[in-house]
């Protein structure tokens, strides 16, 4: 079991990294070092984090992610570049839902940022593929899941509340779909028509 280490001496380590390499390029000593270098030290920080994480410190693997999502963004190739802003905010989704499932002790917030950045991660890279309208709907959708998951997981009776709220704003949203917000309202039509005939035949 590796013992726990002073959180500071992980920053410490870090920044005399980074300080290290932008001073022997500001010198001449490394030139064009190329994105892969530069990917490979955000992954070689947030890995320094990582570890500090398996040694003891919860914290270390908010850090940790973060760089590493950066260095994974860095070095992604041309052809997914779409998915960069998924590929980060997602890394940092990572984190926090770590930080919630691998708790001894109840840290029920972490869920409110981690579903917000999974839905963020997810909504990043939808409207090229259902439009701008559906986006917004799906994440209004994607927040209601979170306090969902919240009222579930956490037991916290008061987030049924803001997720029934988000998903009628979702609801909301999705009907302003063009062709198919005309046929639900038409539906929702014939079934308020069809309710009023059915109440008045049953009070007669």
């Amino acid at each position: 079991m590796f013992k726990r280490i002073d959180p500071a001496i992980f920053g410490g380590l870090v920044l005399i990294l980074v300080g290290a390499l932008y001073l022997l390029q500001t010198m001449g000593v490394l030139q064009d070092v190329g994105d892969v270098f530069w990917g490979v030290i955000f992954l070689a920080a947030g890995g320094l984090f990582l570890f500090a994480y398996f040694t003891g410190s919860w914290w270390a693997v908010i850090p940790g992610c973060v760089l590493a999502a950066i260095g994974v963004l860095i070095l992604l190739p041309d052809s997914l570049e779409e998915f960069g802003g998924a590929v980060f905010l997602g890394g940092i989704a990572l984190a926090f839902w770590v930080v919630y499932f691998s708790s001894t002790h109840e840290r029920w917030w972490a869920i409110i940022p981690a579903g917000v950045l999974t839905t963020l991660a997810v909504v990043s890279f939808l409207p090229d593929m259902v439009g701008g309208v559906a986006t917004g709907s799906f994440f209004f959708f994607g927040l209601a899941v979170t306090f969902l998951l919240v009222a579930l997981l956490a037991k916290m009776s008061w987030a049924y509340y803001p997720a029934l709220a988000l998903v009628i704003v979702g609801l909301l949203v999705l009907l302003a779909l063009g062709d198919i917000a005309n046929y639900i309202w038409a539906v929702a039509l014939v079934l308020g028509g069809g309710y009023l005939i059915y109440r008045s035949f049953r009070r007669a």
